[in-house]
């Protein structure tokens, strides 16, 4: 079974639910899901009866072409064979002991006869409620609702890790929850997607709940799939049906539904949702009402979601958007790159102002701002390059952009990285190289501190922990569809390196040997040992 996990993303402490709630389908909640299904409803229909219609004509067809056929045959066979039905004698004795004549006559005796096989009925009764069944002597659920909430409590120690799953042709957002304390990762539920997920982005305000308070805080998650629109989960109820919300075409059957019935879906980009693939999403942390989407319909859209409506659409690419970042103190900037290979730095109050724009050696990957100096931002290329710029120094023409450092950190497409917000200088990224590297960003550039295969493949994914409790907390992921959690303070060059910042508690906890933290398996595989030395550890976690 092949699988791969596409992106990741972490949910600081505290934000979950203690106690997940479980999927309510009621009547308020039918209703919604009948509007979000209607359009599915109507796509499918329409594809029936057009299929209908060409299986129609070629049936027609068929007999036409079958009966000239029978006509020409007819002339040179004898005129009748029906006789054969006559044949039959239904006075014949093997037959009269069937009477079938009254096979289908009510037979109050042969009734009789059968509640008889069932011995006592009463026995088989059905009883509206389990209180009323003298077989039953527990209480419905009571021997298993303390074991349930057991089993879904989240701790205010926990985490929650995000991954965007395919597993064969399936596609689904697994929910992990990550305990330091216990050295345990494990999938708590997963919410099954409608396409292959691309992105993920931790949204903290409720989205499509009339009776909550918009100023409140959720635990809420955005998706952006292969297909246009973006759905809105609610992370702590788990089993649900259909997304909270969805931002983009889907998101009102009823007009869809008019639109199609004068023309199929137009794959022109426009000012009310996306069109094509969506490749990253950018929660404002600071509006928290304001999520920024990218395409590969080469727009850029921004979302309220209180209205779970876009409010502007801004064209300043002239290739997919693959990569969005806020910036953490003028909150209204988002910096976008895109495979035209230029990254822009746009005011979103200002569309029409004319936005500066950087130029790179080949398509871009991921964009982030320096959270330790908001005049700086990071761009990683396909071709494993990690550009360092100056927001200050902007070029009048953007191939003659000038980057404070440029490093050559893989050899293949640098995937994924990421820079710790709480640990100044302390860089991760990750390749189709299928190797993670950690670095330390000095004055004079990033020197690297150590490399490992941790074996998930190509990377696809690195995402440092966003407390700061677990600020050395690496979760890496990839091609192989396996989530690991990497604590990077138990490396020695690490530790080495960044000295000054490991906690007294993680220097207690050490003890020579590297932390890494999986999914346990329910089963064991050849694959599995081939990679563990003799003492059982991972072979790539060995010290260089």
């Amino acid at each position: 079974m092949s699988s791969m996990i596409t992106t990741s993303t972490w949910v600081p402490r505290g934000f979950a639910a203690p106690f997940p709630a479980k999927y309510d389908f009621d009547e308020d909640e039918f209703e919604r899901i009948a509007n979000l299904a209607k359009l599915q409803l109507n796509d499918a229909n329409e594809d029936l009866k057009e299929a209908q219609e060409e299986d129609g004509d070629e049936e027609e067809e068929t007999n036409k072409e079958s009966s000239e056929k029978d006509t020409g045959d007819s002339n040179d066979k004898p005129s009748s064979q029906s006789g054969d039905a006559e044949d039959i004698d239904i006075d014949d004795d093997d037959l009269k002991k069937y009477d079938l004549e009254h096979y289908d006559d009510d037979d109050d005796e042969g009734e009789g006869q059968s509640m008889d096989m069932f011995g006592n009925i009463k026995s088989l009764a059905y009883y509206e409620s389990n209180k009323d069944d003298p077989y039953i002597t527990i209480p419905e659920g009571e021997a298993d609702d303390d074991d349930d909430r057991e089993e879904l409590q989240i701790l205010a120690t926990d985490n929650l890790l995000l991954a965007a799953k395919v597993e064969d042709e399936l596609a689904h957002l697994e929910v992990y929850v990550y305990e330091d304390e216990a050295d345990n990762l494990y999938v708590h539920h997963d919410i099954m997607l409608p396409a292959i997920p691309l992105c993920v982005e931790w949204l903290d305000i409720p989205v499509s709940k009339s009776n909550v308070d918009k100023d409140s805080t959720a635990n809420f998650v955005a998706i952006g799939t292969m297909d246009p629109d973006i759905e809105v989960w609610d992370l702590d109820t788990i089993d649900c049906m259909y997304p909270n919300a969805i931002l983009g075409q889907g998101a009102n059957p009823q007009e869809e539904e008019k639109k199609k019935k004068k023309k199929k879906k137009s794959k022109k980009a426009n000012d009310e949702y996306h069109v094509d693939a969506v490749l990253s999403l950018a929660a404002n942390r600071k509006h928290r009402n304001l999520l920024a989407s990218a395409s590969a319909d080469k727009t850029v859209k921004l979302w309220d979601l209180h209205t779970a409506k876009c409010a502007k659409s801004y064209s300043y690419h002239t290739d997919k958007v693959c990569s969005l970042a806020w910036h953490a103190v003028e909150s209204t900037v988002l910096l976008s790159g895109s495979y035209d290979r230029t990254v822009v730095a746009a005011d979103m109050r200002a569309p029409e102002a004319k936005a500066p724009r950087w130029g790179v050696e080949s398509d871009v990957e991921n964009v982030r701002w320096d959270p330790h100096d908001p005049n700086y931002f990071f761009v990683s290329t396909e071709n494993g390059i990690i550009h360092y710029h100056d927001i200050r120094n902007a070029p009048a023409n953007p191939s003659a952009s000038k980057p404070a450092w440029t490093l050559q950190a893989h050899d293949e497409s640098l995937s994924s990285f990421d820079v710790n917000a709480h640990i100044p200088g302390f860089m991760a990224t990750g390749s189709t190289d299928k190797t993670v590297k950690l670095w330390n960003i000095q004055p004079t550039g990033p020197a690297m501190v150590v490399s490992r295969n941790l074996d998930v493949g190509k990377v696809f994914a690195t995402n440092f922990a966003p407390d700061p409790e677990v600020a050395f907390r690496l979760a890496v992921a990839g091609s192989k569809g396996t989530m690991n959690v990497w604590d990077t303070s138990t490396n020695g060059a690490v530790r080495q390196a960044f000295a000054h910042k490991i906690s007294d508690k993680d220097k207690a906890g050490a003890d020579g040997r590297e932390r890494l933290i999986g999914v346990e398996e329910d089963e064991s595989s050849s694959d599995e040992d081939e990679g563990e030395d003799e003492n059982g550890e991972p072979e790539s976690m060995d010290e260089d």
